[in-house]
């Protein structure tokens, strides 16, 4: 998860733009937020613990002055939620000062950790962006764009990396391209006229902006046109008055994680040139062929569970109905940092509508089953309201296998289907019945190659090799130095 935006805006303060930018990403992120900023000779970071409006808001923004700015709000995968570990990172090294925003995870911690000098002792956090971005600084390379290619080949996993250094803002993605990011122009028009004027920019190639997001909703929220992603395996370098340069560190291969297109990114994004509303809507097609049922109304669990409800709905001929009224202000319940905090936000999040599904066979559309316990608190919610039957269908397959990529399940006993078949899961939730979605209905909705996803969560196939060691756990920074007598 987290979501990262960069912002090249001549003659205008990039950290407002980066702000906007941003926000359309809360859903990426919810534990921290930040930005760093540089008007070509200095640069600083801002963050601190809490949502987007609350970190950057205006009493802040005024002071983070400057035409290039990258942004950061924050999902933990490496390190717990702390001040300390929310981004973007810092170094103000003698080499270079840079400041870095991640989305992904790295598989090689320990190993890169053996490679910094000082070891943990140079780290000012406990994340593994920390780690990347001790690393660069120390880089003997002159040029921050060298020293990326010269160190990025000895890190593996997944990210997708805004980098800030004086004079540029700087897209990274990993070989595999397990997480997105996009890069859109920003119209002369949109930028501030009189601050150009004031600094001389005149033709458009010098008035344009440029940016980089997470999702392409990132882009739409400051009027930015989409441009094209950035390719796995790539470096794009934005500076003011010039088009991109694009640098390649790595040969492609591939494998964007398909739970983006099912769960994380938002449905009016756009991923492989496909509007991602229609993708899940498709999805829900294929989960009523194969998990028909009889029942009196298909309803979803707000929000994402509702473009597959949809689907599902059309498909059987069923009447669609919302059955849940969500708490627009309440986060997501999968991405909350603890199981108690998990709990209660369903309560806090979702509350059904008595008159609605009082007495009804109800046929309740969601994307994924996780851990399980969101699922049973919703289940219970219905029971409660008077349902008389409650049929889950999962625009998904059952998660076996922990994630090291950028989402929260690196323990395997977490996910209730390492421990429940389909049997144990519906009697656990508590549901009538209960039916997944199969990989193949995935890619029939998709109409795309299995090749260029990753599945791991699903199937077990990693693309990255990752080792079942002390290497992939969360808080593997935190853990105490090992004393050898």
């Amino acid at each position: 998860m987290c979501g990262i935006f960069g912002a090249v805006t001549p003659g205008v303060d990039a950290a407002r733009i980066a702000a906007f930018g941003l926000f359309a990403l809360q859903h990426r992120g919810q534990e921290s937020a930040g930005i760093g900023v540089s008007d070509g000779e200095q640069l600083m970071v801002y963050k601190d613990l809490g949502l987007i409006a609350q970190v950057l808001d205006d009493r802040r923004l005024p002071s983070l002055r400057g035409h290039l700015a990258v942004a950061h709000c924050r999902y933990s995968t490496t390190g717990s939620t702390r001040w300390e570990n929310a981004q973007p990172t810092l170094r103000l090294g003698p080499r270079r000062a840079i400041a870095i925003g991640h989305n992904g995870n790295l598989v090689n911690t320990r190993e890169l950790l053996e490679s910094l000098p000082g070891g943990r002792s140079r780290l000012a956090a406990t994340t593994d962006t920390d780690l990347l971005t001790a690393l660069l600084a120390d880089d003997p390379s002159t040029d921050t764009v060298d020293a990326l290619v010269h160190l990025l080949p000895r890190v593996r996993g997944a990210y997708s990396l805004v980098v800030l250094d004086e004079k540029r803002v700087i897209g990274v993605r990993d070989p595999h391209g397990f997480r997105p990011l996009v890069l859109g122009k920003v119209a002369p028009d949109f930028l501030d006229p009189i601050g150009q004027e004031a600094l001389g920019l005149i033709d458009d190639a010098e008035r344009t902006g440029w940016v980089l997001s997470s999702e392409t909703a990132g882009l739409d929220i400051i009027g930015a046109e989409y441009v094209r992603d950035v390719e796995p395996g790539e470096i794009v370098i934005l500076e003011a008055g010039r088009e991109p340069r694009s640098v390649r560190f790595a040969d492609a291969s591939p494998h964007l994680c398909v739970f983006e297109l099912i769960y994380f990114a938002r449905p009016d994004s756009y991923m492989l040139g496909r509007n991602l509303y229609e993708v899940r809507r498709r999805m829900g097609i294929e989960l009523a062929r194969e998990h028909e049922t009889e029942g009196d109304l298909v309803m979803p669990v707000p929000d994402t569970g509702s473009p597959a409800a949809a689907g599902y709905a059309e498909a059987s001929g069923i009447p669609y109905r919302e059955g849940l009224v969500k708490n627009r202000y309440a986060g997501r319940t999968f991405i909350q940092p603890s199981p108690i905090m998990r709990q209660r936000g369903v309560a806090v999040k979702l509350n059904p509508l008595r008159e609605v599904v009082r007495g009804r066979r109800l046929v309740v559309v969601d994307d994924s089953i996780v851990r399980g316990t969101t699922t049973r608190s919703i289940v219970g919610l219905l029971r409660r309201a008077g349902a008389a039957e409650v049929h889950l269908r999962i625009s998904a397959p059952p998660i076996y296998h922990p994630c090291f990529y950028g989402i929260d399940t690196q323990i395997e006993t977490e996910l209730i289907a390492s421990r429940h078949d389909v049997g144990g899961i519906r009697d656990f939730v508590g549901a009538d019945s209960l039916g997944f979605l199969s990989i193949r209905g995935i890619l029939a909705a998709l109409d795309l190659p299995y090749e260029g996803f990753c599945f791991a969560c699903f199937d077990g196939h990693y693309p990255e090799p990752v080792p079942y060691d002390a290497a992939s756990r969360k808080l593997m920074l935190e853990e105490p130095v090992p004393v050898h007598g």
